[in-house]
């Protein structure tokens, strides 16, 4: 169903409309939620609550931006809130394409998640272990450009913030990243 159209049935409190965007995006959160907080149960919940968020909100959805990316908004605002809640911070895996980590890459890339060996697997927690260093706002901005490819626009809209500081933290995450891998592949 055309945006516009889903949204008109949405915000009139259209349970069909509501369920067709549920059934639309609800592997796209699940994976969302998932890349951040690595945990399948976890991003279970969260993405449960970013529909509910979702259900709640809708009226008030201004059209500012796209419906896709007020989604990926409130499911990255509400993995990080969770990251928070857990304590558990700098937990993103990303950069599986720099070890040649090709079942890595492909899940990153919305694939199928990998399997028990390769989550438990000495080069993921290098790659985790890279990505540690980076601070939330850094670790964001990156996920989103090299991993879901979205624009520095969508970016900073997403983010709520500008596109050169969008830039800027692309920039100095990976320059971070790349300097701890080459680290950990000289030990």
């Amino acid at each position: 169903m055309e945006e516009g159209k889903l949204l008109l049935k949405l915000k009139s409190g259209d349970k069909s409309a509501f369920n067709d965007l549920v059934q639309e995006y609800s592997n796209i959160v699940l994976n969302t939620c998932f890349r951040f907080l690595l945990d399948r149960e976890d991003a279970e919940d969260v993405s449960q609550e970013v529909f509910v968020e979702i259900y709640q909100s809708i009226k008030s959805f201004r059209g500012d931006s796209k419906l896709s990316t007020w989604i990926y908004r409130i499911a990255v605002t509400k993995s990080l809130d969770e990251i928070k809640k857990r304590n558990r911070k700098k937990r993103l895996s990303s950069f599986g394409k720099v070890l040649h980590l090709d079942d890595i890459a492909n899940w990153l890339g919305g694939g199928t998640m990998p399997d028990k060996s390769i989550m438990e697997s000495e080069k993921l927690k290098e790659v985790m272990d890279a990505l540690n260093i980076l601070p939330d706002n850094q670790r964001v901005a990156f996920t989103l450009s090299k991993i879901d490819g979205y624009t520095n626009t969508e970016i900073a809209a997403i983010m709520n913030v500008t596109t050169i500081a969008v830039e800027s933290l692309v920039y100095r995450a990976k320059k971070s990243v790349t300097q701890e891998l080459e680290n950990i592949l000289k030990k």
